[in-house]
């Protein structure tokens, strides 16, 4: 196997491996109130999921 000339240096690896960071969360649309939610998780703002009434949300 090939190996490497040089060390990578630790700004380089870290360079690399931070470009991942900087995804923005995917979010889904409800359909009742059309507040965003992350998907597959209780909405925080009716407390429905699936359409169906799984926390009491007092307002």
């Amino acid at each position: 196997m090939a190996q490497p000339k040089r060390k990578q240096s630790k700004q380089r690896s870290r360079k690399r491996r931070g470009a991942n960071r900087f995804k923005a969360p995917l979010l889904a649309l409800d359909t009742t109130d059309g507040s965003a939610y992350m998907p597959h998780r209780i909405n925080p703002s009716n407390g429905m999921y699936r359409g169906r009434q799984v926390l009491d949300i007092e307002e």
